[in-house]
């Protein structure tokens, strides 16, 4: 994607080949900077910290992580050090541990003087085959806008709506749920977009009207209530969202609210898909509701908003009525029955084991 003319990855190492830079996405839409990781506690904080977020983002931060450990010490000790520092930042996305897996798993048997060099190469090829999935998600969810347009009167729009962020700034580049819009805009298809601000944290607000705007793609920012409004008068033709984990049959974890629009889309017959590659997908889990962790993040997040004045000064307010309680859910499980496909690299299939295990039978075995 990119940025003032400039394309650019969401996570990339520095010309000294082992640094790694990140956007700071605590400061967008208002201010574009980046951020340098040193060590694996830099990469734990700014997962922690939500600098960087979006499971497949957060796995590829995780890797460089692992990266950044390996630089300082290639011992076994400091490879389970890093592994367990940077698996307990966040608790629901699941790319977060695929990742760690995959780095330790790839180091573990080799000599600790080629381990470094090591570490580097499988992070970057974790990043290199994040944006190629993206880009097949892409292409096969955009079928689906095609479809749809097709079936439109001539120069109307096709009304998507999507929660939260799942495009660029959620992966290392493309995104998941975001994907196939830019790709159906770049190829002539009128598109319009409905952004729920998806509070707490307005990531639609703040990350995916952004990148919509960057782009050029028309969209308008709702509240996230709007949304069944809009399904019952017809003015929405699809929902695609993204998954911070996808179980074995077909259930789908994102952040908090997507339950709602998906049972919204299911009562008004309006087709909710969702976006994912296959790192998203816990094969060891079969029911969401009750066996994925929901994480809960602190209260401040409800409380308070940061925005910008008139004057120009980015500041952080109160919201709420001084000295009331908040409980922050940060994510929710759709159930597979209200989910009207799951698109993958691998293709379009019915949210189900079956179909699952069709796109994916190495894994499901």
């Amino acid at each position: 994607m990119k940025i003032h003319g400039k394309h650019y990855r969401t996570i990339w190492t520095n010309d000294d080949g082992r640094s790694v830079e990140i956007i700071d996405q605590t400061l967008l839409p208002h201010t574009f900077e980046s951020v340098t990781l040193k060590t694996t506690e830099d990469a734990a904080h700014a997962i922690r910290s939500m600098q960087v977020r979006g499971a497949p983002l957060i796995g590829a931060t995780a890797a460089y992580g692992v990266c950044l450990a390996m630089r300082q010490d290639p011992s076994d000790a400091a490879l389970d050090h890093a592994y367990d520092t940077l698996l307990e930042t966040r608790p629901t996305a699941i790319n977060l541990k695929w990742a760690l897996d995959d780095m330790r798993n790839y180091l573990r048997n080799r000599p600790h003087d080629q381990r470094e060099a090591a570490a580097y190469e499988r992070a970057a090829k974790i990043c290199d085959d994040d944006v190629e999935t993206c880009r097949r998600i892409g292409e096969n969810a955009a079928a689906i806008i095609k479809d749809i347009a097709r079936k439109k009167p001539d120069g109307k729009p096709v009304n998507i709506l999507t929660h939260c962020n799942a495009g660029w700034l959620a992966t290392v580049d493309w995104g998941t749920a975001l994907a196939p819009i830019y790709m159906a805009y770049d190829q002539g298809i009128p598109i319009h977009v409905w952004v729920d601000e998806t509070r707490p944290r307005n990531q639609g607000a703040s990350l995916t009207a952004y990148e919509l705007g960057a782009h050029g793609v028309p969209h308008a920012i709702i509240a996230d209530n709007v949304g069944g409004h809009l399904m019952q008068h017809g003015q929405v033709d699809m929902c695609i969202v993204g998954t911070d984990r996808t179980t074995a049959h077909g259930d789908v974890c994102n952040k908090i609210g997507t339950y709602l629009k998906a049972l919204a889309a299911h009562d008004n017959d309006v087709p909710f898909y969702v976006a994912l590659p296959h790192t998203t997908i816990d094969w060891t889990v079969g029911d969401g509701v009750k066996e994925i962790p929901i994480e809960e993040r602190g209260p401040e997040e409800v409380t308070q908003m940061t925005g910008r004045t008139s004057d120009g000064n980015v500041v952080t307010v109160d919201i709420a009525a001084p000295g009331s309680p908040a409980a922050n859910f940060a994510f929710d499980v759709t159930p597979a029955r209200l989910v009207t496909a799951l698109v993958t690299e691998r293709g379009v299939t019915e949210a189900s084991k079956e179909g699952l295990a069709k796109l994916y039978p190495e894994f499901a075995s």
